[in-house]
């Protein structure tokens, strides 16, 4: 007869739909009962969408029916906090973070997109059409918004060992770069990461914020799933540049919040084009693929940004564009725009 310690280790084949983890290694197994006959394995999830422990329990038969002397085989699937009727439009975590308003994660399905910069411009957007604004970096392996906002100062705790996020331009902001040196590796695996995560959603001070803004790993793992089934997300804005090897990874991020049931807000079209001292515009990237795709995907194309100079200056130097004013660049305008927009589709 099979052990409990060959039937996990089968189990590990078993991936949460839409991500590349396996259920085993997310802590869904609850049991494994193994009796006369027949074994148990009992698993809860956490979702909205009836397709993920559809497909969880249609892969665990397949996986464990290769295995001998099993019996008959039950997999008991429990759905936790299942959402009321007239909450669909929240996300499928446990409860909002204290002292937050509104989550909005910034995500992408492939790293080089500029995901950070629209993230970090965005907190500041938002915070120049009069919202409390945090952002909390969950890159943790590539943490970039401390180099962004110019900051190498280190945050404290206090008396609840609650840690204190440093304000930068009028930003509640919470890193990894914050907590390290510029040289050194963040080296995580798994479960620290999934813990490191969980402390900076609920063990930091965030102070009476209408925004939090998330800033996300690029990709669908670990840390994505744990954001969401650690908070209440409100939307997702998804950032891509317009060719067709940028969007392919988009819409798998598009479908990893599909699977969790967090609404996408729109996506970001970013470095959408390059123009001249002379006014021509040059679509280095490709043209128009972001516009395609949000209406392929039947969601707004919430911005196009354009490639800027001073973007990546003010990235670089510690002072993001959208504190600049309009009069001195267009791409502050774009994302103060964008700023409006997302905050009208959060209805705040």
């Amino acid at each position: 007869m099979s052990s409990e310690t060959a039937i996990r280790e089968a189990l590990k084949q078993v991936k949460y739909p839409g991500f590349s983890r396996d259920i085993i290694s997310f802590g869904l197994v609850k049991e494994v009962r193994i009796g006369a006959g027949e074994t148990v394995v009992r698993i809860e999830v956490q979702t909205r969408d009836a397709k993920v422990p559809e497909q969880i329990f249609k892969d665990c038969h397949t996986v464990l029916e290769t295995l001998p002397d099993l019996g008959a085989v039950k997999v008991e699937i429990e759905v936790k906090d299942a959402p009321a009727a007239d909450s669909q439009a929240a996300g499928v975590g446990k409860s909002s973070i204290p002292g937050v308003k509104h989550i909005i994660a910034v995500a992408s399905g492939k790293g080089g997109v500029g995901k950070s910069t629209v993230a970090s411009n965005l907190a500041v957007a938002m915070q120049q059409i009069g919202a409390r604004v945090g952002l909390c970096d969950c890159d943790l392996y590539g943490p970039s918004t401390a180099m962004m906002f110019g900051s190498e100062e280190r945050p404290l705790a206090n008396e609840r060992d609650e840690i204190i996020p440093i304000q930068a331009h009028g930003i509640q902001l919470m890193s990894m770069g914050l907590l390290l040196e510029d040289s050194s590796p963040v080296i995580v695996r798994g479960p620290m990461a999934t813990r490191y995560t969980q402390q900076f959603l609920r063990q930091v001070a965030w102070d009476n914020l209408d925004y939090l803004v998330l800033d996300l790993p690029p990709g669908t793992g670990d840390i994505q799933l744990t954001i969401v089934q650690t908070v209440r997300v409100d939307g997702a804005i998804i950032v891509t540049t317009p060719q067709e090897v940028a969007l392919i990874d988009a819409r798998k991020a598009v479908s990893m919040f599909g699977k969790v049931n967090v609404p996408i807000l729109g996506i970001v079209e970013n470095m959408a084009w390059f123009e001249c001292a002379h006014g021509t515009r040059y679509p280095i990237f490709g043209e128009g693929g972001g516009k395609k795709e949000a209406a392929a995907l039947n969601v707004p194309l919430l911005a196009q940004i354009p490639i800027d100079p001073p973007t990546r200056e003010g990235g670089d130097n510690g002072k993001p564009v959208a504190l600049m004013p309009a009069a001195q660049s267009s791409v502050s305008t774009n994302f103060r725009e964008l700023a409006r927009k997302v905050k009208d589709a959060l209805g705040a």
